[in-house]
């Protein structure tokens, strides 16, 4: 059998190397990280070309904006892109930050849900132009693609259920950050858009490979070709929204993040052990092979098994309520 030029390149793709062996890692993962890590299988702590330290010190050197986290007594933490005199746009330090912020996340052991917006009313325009220009170079390019990959897929596996709440415009890099949430719930007026066409790029921090998982790809293919801007109702058709909520009369986004935390708390209901446990088997049940994903939610299951939210269950006989 003859392949073609391009068949070739698709095996060749097929087999990672070290760069496809950096996207299975997660930097400083905690126990759950470690253990979802040993069913994917063994990684380096850095790919070839790629530093973190380097890149992290790059990345400072663009200082502006700043990610917010506030961990609330419900178990809900609101992670808030700050940067509105640029659309809330990533300018380097803030990439540096959001990071921080999802380890200090992945050691929050009372966390059970977690709500990502944008501040004063947007969502997020991605990364900020002044950045762009200044590592426009290929090789810090793929180091920043890296970094930021990292990041949002560390983000995702969080063992917290996680919703974007988009007001106003989620573009390009601001839309790779929707689908790094399990959930996505709209406004009226907000919109999420891939234009990174116009830009002469492809996505870059995994946006792409969420989007196929959630849409499936021919609506990815359209949204990506077309820079199409989904808007609450097309999000609802296409499966890219979970809801879509009434926001504000006054634009203060206070209304909008009440009735997400309100949304959200109808699957966070309950012992926090518990439900990072589930969101535990379901990562897991996404990502890996079968029978790993099987051994995973054993593991998972003896945690809860015989816990102290299983035994009061037991007690008052909640299944048969």
């Amino acid at each position: 059998m003859v392949l073609s030029a391009a068949g070739q390149h698709l095996l060749r793709v097929s087999r990672p190397g070290a760069w496809g062996q950096h996207l299975l890692r997660v930097s400083r993962p905690g126990a759950w990280g470690q253990h979802l890590l040993s069913g994917i299988g063994s990684v380096s702590t850095t790919a070839k070309g790629f530093q973190e330290k380097e890149i992290r010190e790059k990345l400072q050197a663009f200082p502006g904006g700043s990610i917010d986290l506030v961990k609330q007594e419900s178990g809900i933490a609101v992670l808030t892109v700050n940067n509105p005199a640029r659309m809330n746009a990533f300018s380097g330090s803030m990439m540096v930050e959001l990071e921080e912020r999802v380890s200090q996340l992945e050691e929050w052991t009372e966390g059970k849900g977690l709500i990502v917006q944008g501040a004063a009313g947007t969502f997020c325009s991605g990364s900020d132009l002044n950045v762009v220009r200044d590592i426009s170079n290929p090789q810090d390019g793929m180091k920043m693609c890296m970094f930021m990959q990292n990041v949002l897929t560390r983000l995702l596996r969080l063992p917290l259920l996680s919703v974007a709440l988009v007001e106003g415009s989620a573009l390009g890099g601001g839309a790779e950050l929707t689908t790094a949430c399990d959930f996505r719930l709209m406004v009226p007026g907000g919109m999420i858009r891939f234009v990174h066409k116009h830009m002469g790029l492809v996505p870059g921090w995994g946006g792409a490979a969420r989007l196929v998982r959630i849409v499936g790809s021919q609506n990815a293919l359209k949204m990506l070709g077309g820079a199409l801007k989904v808007d609450p109702e097309m999000g609802l058709q296409i499966g890219l929204a979970d809801g879509v909520l009434e926001g504000s009369l006054d634009g203060s986004g206070a209304n909008a993040l009440l009735e997400a935390e309100q949304w959200l708390g109808c699957y966070t209901t309950g012992p926090a052990s518990v439900i990072r446990a589930i969101k535990k088997v379901v990562v897991s049940g996404r990502e890996l092979p079968l029978e790993v994903a099987l051994r995973t939610e054993r593991d998972v299951f003896g945690t809860v098994w015989g816990g102290p939210a299983n035994l009061q269950a037991l007690a008052s006989k909640a299944k048969h309520k």
